[in-house]
């Protein structure tokens, strides 16, 4: 999110709007010098007596702040471990020696308390309130690095269960850290530190000789197989993989990065996986000077045709939370959903309020493409985990707003039914619980014929959003429907069973898949008891405001006029780089992989579109941060939709048992004694587990050793995936 100024008066003034009191600090330092700091109250007429060009800025926390509270998290495990432990919310703040280090909060009542490892004065965590404070951007760290700014909506917790959350993730770096008060604590260094100027010298070798970014030329891949190449390839740590490529990469760069950006890589390329080992690079004899650069691995091949990857997609892993942070009316959607669901699903919400944005919005917006605000979102929910709270905002958002129309019925007949609703109503959202039984459909239609002629409907309807929909041909031309750029958005739910059920080749192939967008929400959060509140008056004006709004004028609702949002050209060069990633995906052979990843560029112009409109409805433009929060969201939904098909899709009974043995395999770590895959796999006759085992070992999937024991030695399968 773009900090509100540059300034440190900028910055007072921006935090005291927010309602949080500041208090000057010295240049590089942490701990305020005037007297009685705890009490001061500056006024916003009394800010520049106090801030001006030098300095740092930190905000008085507890009470003075409207009972803002900083969970400070004082050691690596403690930051990996976080987001296991603490409270969802969309304000985490940090800096680039420690990212992601304080999570803020409103938590009234909360007093201050620090976490230490046992026997040592060593803090693991500190839960800051009333009496303390805490630095923020844009001040700078003694080490010199820049604090990041408070820009998120802290969300809104108990005093009893943050303190629960907090002291049951110090219970868990203890665990993982070995610690007790008869030893000193281990530390764990997530990151290798370089220490040898060899090393280092060859590192920047290799830098000088890497391609520069060139906008619109695949800049953003350049750049991440720079950082990638240093922290993954020489292992340098993020500190120095950062100084290198501001002083010796990015002034090659047209246009330069910003430090922001930068640093965004570098985190991105320490912490995604890659294909060689780490320190492949370091290691080799190859990389020893400038003259021979192997980019293989981090940017492709380098011939004229790039090569397609790797037929074994990797798991991205869990969406990044940086994502849920959307400006605008989505944001605020979701901070509503927070403060009211029995169990807060933050990813539900983030789906639910993108739909609610795409119908508001729907035959009223389009980008430079044509590209519309229709979406179809599937959440993979379990039966009780909190997926009716987001629906139900919705509902009651639309009818406050005075646009109950916009909300489709629950349940879809057959697709007869489907071609009336949205011939009354062009723009509409259909919110769908128990959608696997659709799914299923989609591989083999005989299952329910009717199903799966709704499914090919909405597959028109989802191309059509630009152009003219046209229904079935009959005889009587007065049955014949037509409608002019129809808008029609899904938010549907059903189990991940039912979704890894309707993962057959011919699902993934058949363009439906491709569509969809997959938000995932495995857990099941404690129920909290909360009031039953409508919906803000912010948020339903906002509703009202875009179902009032009417492009094209009087014949808007036959014939809409679509107003254009333009897209800047450092967001275009973001659209072109995903696209030049799609295309290098898509020369692998199978048709379920290209099938996924011609659709990703679009949905990410969809989703950058809702993003712009979120953030200012009256004036949206298509910007840099609109492109890379879409960008990155439909490219990880994509390559995680690619991985659950390679977990999941069989071409044959003995491909479907063969699967189940490495996921068997995969939930153990990647190991298993012969007994424990006995057991594993005891729903299989013997023969068939050989059968199995045989062509795994043959195909090189899994390798086979001895271990000796004190007693029998025994057979252990290790996967080589």
């Amino acid at each position: 999110m773009t900090a509100p100024g540059s300034t440190l008066l900028d910055a007072a003034r921006s935090y005291t709007a927010r309602g949080y009191h500041v208090v000057p600090i010295p240049t590089r330092s942490k701990a305020p010098v005037l007297t009685a700091w705890q009490s001061l109250r500056l006024t916003e007429a009394e800010l520049p007596q106090h801030f001006n060009c030098v300095g740092n800025i930190g905000l008085l926390l507890g009470e003075p702040s409207g009972w803002l509270v900083d969970v400070d998290l004082d050691c690596p495990e403690a930051i990996e471990l976080a987001p296991r432990f603490l409270p969802p919310t969309l304000a985490v703040s940090g800096r680039l020696g420690a990212p992601h280090s304080h999570w803020w909060y409103i938590c009234q009542g909360a007093t201050t308390k620090k976490h230490h490892f046992p026997g040592t004065k060593r803090m693991i965590v500190e839960i800051r309130s009333t009496g303390a404070q805490t630095v923020v951007g844009p001040s700078i760290h003694p080490c010199g690095e820049t604090y990041d700014w408070l820009t998120g909506q802290p969300a809104s917790v108990t005093h009893e269960a943050l303190r629960a959350a907090v002291d049951a993730l110090v219970a868990a770096v203890v665990e993982c850290t070995g610690t007790s008060p008869a030893a000193p604590p281990q530390i764990l260094t997530p990151t290798p530190i370089v220490s040898d100027d060899a090393v280092l010298r060859r590192a920047t070798a290799y830098l000088d000789a890497m391609p520069p970014a060139i906008s619109g030329q695949g800049g953003h891949s350049t750049t991440f197989a720079a950082a990638t190449a240093m922290v993954h390839g020489f292992c340098l740590d993020r500190d120095t993989a950062l100084h290198l490529l501001l002083e010796r990469y990015n002034p090659r760069c047209e246009p330069p990065w910003s430090e922001k950006e930068l640093r965004h890589k570098v985190e991105d390329a320490a912490t995604k996986p890659h294909d060689r080992p780490r320190g492949w690079l370091r290691d080799s004899n190859t990389a020893t000077d400038h003259n021979d650069v192997d980019l293989a691995g981090i940017l492709g091949s380098t011939d004229e045709t790039p090569a397609p990857t790797s037929t074994t997609p990797s798991d991205p892993g869990p969406l990044p939370d940086h994502l849920l942070d959307v400006p605008g009316l989505i944001g605020e959607v979701m901070e509503f959903n927070r403060a009211t669901a029995p169990r807060w699903q933050p990813w539900l919400a983030l789906a639910a309020a993108l739909c609610l944005q795409a119908v508001l919005a729907g035959r009223k917006v389009r980008d430079e493409r044509g590209n519309r605000t229709n979406l179809y979102v599937v959440c993979l929910a379990g039966s009780g985990s909190g997926k009716d709270n987001p629906r139900k905002i919705n509902t009651r958002t639309l009818y406050l707003a005075g646009a109950p129309e916009l909300d489709g019925q629950g349940e879809l007949a057959s697709d007869a039914g489907l071609v009336a609703a949205v011939e009354s109503q062009p723009a509409i959202l259909f919110q769908i619980d128990e959608f696997g039984r659709f799914l299923r459909t989609i591989g083999d239609p005989r299952r329910s014929p009717h199903l799966f002629n709704i499914i090919s409907t909405l597959m028109k309807l989802y191309s059509s959003a630009h152009g003219i929909f046209k229904g079935k041909a009959y005889a009587d031309p007065r049955r014949n429907k037509i409608v002019d750029q129809p808008c029609v958005s899904l938010l549907a739910t059903t189990a991940s069973a039912h979704f890894r059920e309707s993962l057959t080749p011919e699902a993934m192939s058949d363009g439906f898949m491709a569509r969809l967008l997959i938000f995932e929400s495995e857990d099941m959060p404690p129920r909290r008891w909360l009031a039953d509140l409508n919906p803000p008056e912010a948020i339903v004006s906002a509703a009202r405001w875009w179902h009032e709004f009417s492009p094209g004028g009087n014949l808007s609702g036959e014939h809409p006029q679509p107003i254009l949002v333009p897209t800047t050209d450092e967001a275009r060069a973001i659209f072109d780089a995903l696209a030049a990633r799609a295309d290098r995906e898509m020369l692998e052979p199978r048709e379920d992989v290209r099938s996924i990843w011609a659709r990703v560029e679009e949905k990410a112009c969809r989703l950058a579109l809702l993003y712009a409109c979120s953030r200012d409805r009256e004036k949206p433009v298509v910007d840099e941060s609109a492109a890379l929060w879409a960008c990155e969201l439909s490219e990880h939904m994509s390559r995680r939709v690619l991985f659950l098909a390679h977990q999941f899709v069989s071409h044959s009974e003995f491909d479907a048992r063969q699967k189940a043995v490495v996921r068997a395999m995969r939930a153990a770590g990647g190991r298993m004694t012969r007994s424990q895959l006995c057991r594993a796999t005891q729903h299989l006759s013997k023969r068939e587990r050989e059968e199995v085992i045989d062509n795994l070992l043959e195909t090189e999937r899994v390798a086979e050793t001895i271990e000796k024991t004190t007693g029998r030695s025994r057979t252990v399968y290790v996967l080589t995936e």
